[in-house]
């Protein structure tokens, strides 16, 4: 009878759960596309530790509420409760002294002192002025800013120093610069002129126009430079906008800071026109430059506090600091002069603990190198210690691992030196390099440990997809995994260093929080249950990791996902960023895109997802293989995945369609116009179509500007081949991007039109911004993305 009742309580299970999972098939793009929140759950983040290592404290939403809370759980796990106090009666930034007893903190303008164990504080300062930026320069002494110049405190004795007297004057010879207009006469005036012969090669309707109007009403406000005197000082004055990081060295002798300058002929701002808004009249929004123009810079002065001088380092003498770059030789009928390249100190000085030994890096605007320096702070004297050159451009991994090792006269930093980011130590005994972790993976946020003798990171060292916690001996050796479950796992480590938090997800399954004794392979235990109802409904697909060989003999790595009925027709996906990964073991960013992918893929469609050139993950090279050509070997990459669809996965010719957002819609435009037999259908979202009109900061790593290198943008822009488009392509873009501007596809229309392309179309989206925010948005433009491909590949 017992038997009996077991295997009727396990059919009646088994008929439960087959009835709470519906098939993909039942899928609706607007299901996908409801409030992620109420249909998929929201994954724990925001992850932190109490001082005392006891409690957990994470943002997380519960499945019934409409907001996120701050919670707190026992690192055991168990149950948890809402609880907004994570500094638990601390300060929000503080700094502690040596043996971590004490902390130093500003509050209300004054400097005040606690004790660790007791939490006893003392009121250190009581005036007028606001001090700020405490720390402990020995256990004895603390130092402050006040006015712009740096005190000392002995705790002792209560003597109180003044230890610089720099005086912020103002220069008013300074020119006045425009501080907004849309149309504004300031800038760079060679990048003006480029960008106005860009607009009539790219539309004939404007070349026809013999007069242009122009905006009268313009706004100026005056933004004034100063200057810095240090008392005694009968050096020429320095001029700079901002005086920061003012900082005393460990031996006391000097004091180092940095100086912002801000361009003095800085690129035009843009405007982005808000049409529907809540007054009924059509606002403009202050965005971006474009690329180009000049660029803010740092600069690092010294002073000497018993000499009472000083000085600003010498960026003259960084070696190779004249050198050219390549791609000049593609230029022979211009001259390029040997001359300092402009660039940009670090945001501070790293002192050894004994202050014999100080670090300096540059970084030149060109993004061709990047200078680790010994300064020699008497002198003002630079020596190399390491300088990474890359043609096309450094990476920003690891640009703020620097510092040096406890007790120690070795330096530590992260480079891409070898063609992946790795550590590396400078002995300054020995003058010597080593690499401390090697292979082809890299490694992401390293720290040391609270007793100096190991290292803690992350890395993909298992597969590029998989990201695993590791330890390591503090000068290099075996790296030791931690954890074991692969997927994510992103982990934030307690104080006392016994426990590690885990924000991990899998390619199906979301962010969870996780708890695991910080031991290599320690069990781990599951904290949260965040996916909602509606989705755990369905049996979400498993996507397969794959790889296929790319037309110059690269292995590329792609999702697939391949239907049990497959219909002959294929899509391929294309992320946006660039410089991101998608093809991995955990939940992807995308996870919309992930469920639209599951529902093709249910109703036949083969899907290919792929991390083209320029993805992260996979080191240097494939960082930069799109250098001074986007839409090259990133856009054969695709081609080359949808002939794999075609040679092995049964996937019909003139039956692809692709479509992705941001660069994932500039992919999309140029498979469109350059392969349409390959190509039949695209939809664009949110599109990149000339790169002339994009940011600086991105845009300039890989293109270098428009004025300097022309040939990139020109080759890399999808504007300049729209006479190719042959298929059907559906263009969808936000009205109030002020990201990817809506003036980029605009200037694609009205090249269309002129080109007399008909097999096109655009939707519109008034109020949505680069990322859309609302269902409604959302799920009209994946209706049509999906009608696309339904009434065009889907047909056989």
């Amino acid at each position: 009878m017992r038997k009996i009742l077991l295997s009727i309580s396990a059919i009646i299970w088994v008929t439960f759960s087959y009835a709470q999972t519906k098939p993909l098939t039942d899928l609706t793009v607007e299901e996908i596309m409801q409030d992620q929140a109420k249909f998929v759950g929201t994954s724990p983040s925001n992850i932190s530790w109490s001082k005392d290592s006891k409690n957990i404290f994470f943002t997380w939403r519960n499945k019934d509420e409409e907001s996120s809370s701050t919670f707190k759980v026992g690192k055991s796990g168990g149950t948890f409760s809402k609880d907004d106090d994570r500094s638990e009666g601390w300060p929000s930034r503080y700094a502690y002294n040596k043996t971590k007893s004490k902390i130093i903190y500003a509050k209300g303008g004054d400097i005040y002192m606690m004790e660790v164990k007791n939490k006893k504080e003392t009121q250190i300062t009581g005036t007028n002025a606001r001090e700020s930026s405490p720390n402990f320069h020995s256990d004895d002494v603390i130092t402050f800013i006040s006015d712009n110049n740096l005190f000392s405190i002995n705790l002792k004795t209560g003597l109180m120093k003044q230890l610089t007297n720099f005086s912020i004057e103002s220069n008013n010879n300074n020119e006045a610069r425009p501080r907004f207009s849309g149309n504004n006469s300031s800038g760079n005036k060679e990048q003006d002129a480029w960008l106005r012969d860009d607009q009539i090669e790219t539309s004939s309707i404007l070349k026809d126009q013999r007069t242009r109007p122009r905006n009268r009403n313009r706004f100026r406000g005056a933004s004034f430079s100063s200057q810095v005197q240090a008392a005694g000082d009968r050096r020429s004055s320095i001029k700079l906008k901002n005086i920061q990081n003012i900082q005393l060295s460990p031996d006391g002798n000097y004091v180092t800071f940095n100086v912002f300058h801000t361009a003095k002929k800085p690129a035009k701002n843009t405007i982005v026109p808000n049409y529907v808004t809540q007054s009924g009249y059509t606002t403009d929004i202050r965005a971006r430059s474009k690329v180009g123009g000049e660029q803010s810079y740092n600069e690092i002065g010294i002073y000497n506090v018993s000499g009472d001088s000083l000085y600003m380092l010498d960026s003259e003498q960084l070696p190779g600091i004249t050198d050219l770059p390549d791609y000049v030789k593609d230029y022979p009928d211009r001259e390029f002069e040997k001359k300092p390249r402009k660039v940009s100190a670090g945001r501070r000085v790293v002192w050894s603990e004994d202050g014999k030994y100080a670090v300096v890096t540059f970084s030149s605007h060109d993004h061709k190198d990047r200078w680790v320096m010994r300064l020699l702070p008497e002198s003002g004297d630079l020596e190399t210690v390491d300088r990474q050159r890359d043609e096309a451009w450094i990476g920003r991994l690891g640009g703020q691992v620097l510092g040096f090792l406890p007790k120690s006269e070795t330096l530590y930093f992260q480079s891409e030196s070898s063609g992946y980011a790795h550590l590396y130590l400078y002995d300054f005994k020995t003058g010597s390099k080593k690499q401390i972790t090697e292979g082809n993976f890299e490694v992401y946020s390293p720290f040391i440990s609270n007793d100096g003798s190991k290292w803690y990171f992350t890395a993909n060292k298992k597969h590029p997809g998989i990201k695993h916690f590791y330890s390591m001996p503090i000068k290099g050796g075996k790296m030791t995994q931690i954890t074991s479950v692969d997927g994510d796992n992103s982990v934030t480590l307690s104080p006392d260093e016994k426990t590690l938090a885990i924000r991990y997800s899998y390619i199906d399954k979301p962010y969870e929080l996780f708890v695991q004794p910080n031991k290599a392979g320690a069990d781990r235990v599951q904290i949260t249950e965040s996916q909602q109802d509606g989705f755990k409904q369905y049996d979400w697909h498993e996507a397969e990791i794959v790889t296929f060989k790319a037309e110059d003999g690269a292995n590329v790595h792609a999702r697939l996902y391949k239907p049990k009925n497959p219909n002959g027709a294929g899509v391929i996906f294309v992320h946006g960023a660039g410089y991101l990964q998608n093809v991995h073991y955990w939940w992807s960013s995308y996870q919309r895109e992930y469920m639209f992918n599951n529902m093709l893929m249910a109703q036949g469609y083969t899907v290919l997802d792929i991390d083209y050139r320029a993805s992260a993950g996979y080191g240097r090279d494939w960082r930069t293989g799109i250098y001074r050509h986007m839409g090259g070997k990133d856009l054969s990459d695709q081609i080359d995945g949808a002939r794999y669809l075609m040679k092995e996965h049964n996937v019909e010719a003139g039956r692809i369609g692709m479509y992705g957002g941001s660069y994932g819609g500039f992919i999309t435009l140029f498979a469109m116009f350059q392969h349409p037999d390959i190509i039949n259908s695209g939809a664009a979202l949110r599109s990149v179509t000339d790169w002339a009109h994009y940011n600086h900061g991105y845009t300039s790593n890989i293109l270098n500007t428009p004025v300097e290198d022309p040939i990139a943008y020109k080759r890399s822009s999808p504007i300049y081949f729209a006479e190719g488009l042959e298929g059907n392509l559906l263009i969808a873009h936000g009205m109030v991007d002020t990201n990817v501007h809506f003036q980029d596809v605009v200037r694609l229309a009205q090249k269309l039109i002129e080109l007399g392309k008909d097999n096109w179309e655009m939707a519109l989206y008034p109020v949505e911004n680069h990322g859309f925010t609302t269902p409604s948005s959302w799920t009209d433009e994946y209706k049509r993305i999906y009608k696309l491909f339904e009434t065009t590949i889907g047909q056989k």
